[in-house]
């Protein structure tokens, strides 16, 4: 379920901010990394501070992924939660559907059949020769001699490489923060406020069948995603180094990945996707977590939320909104 219906929301919110696209090595030239990830407890970036009229949000930047063996502790956000009289979640998505656990768990194996090419073929019959040679090089590396994989769609493939890649990497795509963040807000009775756009799904199975039987043309999200596990890992490790520690002039300097939004691009143009209306999702996600943003801000003399750091950074972004909207942003 969560490779197929889920993704269509998953893709939408994760960090999209435009990047350089290295020119990807040959097959394979995959570069061993260099560079070393932190661990034990560290204590990540400072806050962002948005401020109207006396009234105060404050932003924590979240990265993705992070050092697996890292603990992350900041007591400067324990403190700001526990003087804040709201917690903003992050954006997310929901599919509401009527179905109890049982009917939804039935609906597992249409999931696992949606994530499949249609007509049973395999991704070397579907991808240009170049791209699978690199895929080929990769999967040898990072997932080894599984033969289901081959059989699945470009994007989920691709999905399932970039996840191991990570692992082998002393990343993980775990996250750290929201787990503690909720921690904190329960235990100083603090009410956390959703920001959670909910799409309606009718006919889940019959949605699913439908996905399954469509075409999709993935190819670049899946050629951006194997350019990524080639040129940028090391990147990635510096990105959560740099957050770990809290060096956001670093994290300035550095480049974010943006194979999500070709990956969502191409789910976007599915006609499934057309008809549920899925097309600018990301843009009416950023909307809403605006909206409770203004609202919080209002009528709280201090709130305290979590963004990626890819949205607070990025042109035109989620912080670049609030500014033109008459509020002033402090950077940590």
């Amino acid at each position: 379920m969560r490779r197929a219906l889920t993704a269509l929301a998953l893709l939408a919110l994760l960090p999209a901010a435009a990047a350089q696209t290295p020119t990807p090595p040959a097959a394979g030239d995959i570069r061993d990394l260099d560079t070393l990830v932190v661990t034990g407890e560290q204590p990540g970036p400072g806050l962002w501070k948005v401020t109207r009229g006396g009234h105060v949000l404050w932003i924590l930047g979240t990265v993705t992924p992070l050092p697996k063996d890292m603990t992350w502790l900041s007591r400067q956000v324990e403190a700001t939660i526990a003087d804040s009289q709201e917690v903003i979640a992050p954006p997310s998505v929901s599919f509401g559907t009527e179905l109890g656990v049982f009917r939804t768990m039935m609906l597992i194996p249409t999931a696992l059949k949606a994530r499949k090419n249609p007509d049973g073929k395999t991704l070397e019959e579907v991808v240009p020769a170049d791209l699978y040679a690199r895929w080929s090089a990769l999967k040898a590396r990072y997932i080894g001699r599984d033969g289901g994989v081959e059989k699945w769609r470009p994007i989920f493939a691709a999905q399932e490489l970039y996840e191991a890649a990570i692992k082998q990497s002393g990343l993980s795509l775990k996250g750290v923060v929201q787990p503690l963040v909720e921690k904190a807000a329960k235990q100083h009775g603090v009410p956390v406020i959703e920001a959670r756009v909910t799409l309606k799904i009718d006919d889940p199975k019959a949605t699913l069948k439908e996905f399954a039987d469509s075409a999709m043309d993935d190819r670049e999200c899946f050629a951006k995603t194997l350019s990524r596990i080639e040129t940028d890992l090391e990147a990635m490790r510096a990105r959560g180094n740099a957050w770990a520690v809290g060096d956001i002039a670093t994290l300035r300097t550095l480049p974010q990945g943006d194979q999500y939004r070709t990956c969502l691009e191409a789910l976007a143009a599915t006609g499934v996707a057309r008809r549920l209306n899925l097309g600018d999702l990301r843009q009416r996600v950023s909307a809403n977590w605006l909206e409770r943003a203004q609202e919080a801000i209002a009528r709280n003399n201090s709130t305290f939320a979590s963004l990626p750091v890819a949205d607070l950074l990025e042109n035109g972004g989620l912080l670049d909104k609030l500014r033109d909207a008459g509020y002033t942003v402090e950077d940590p």
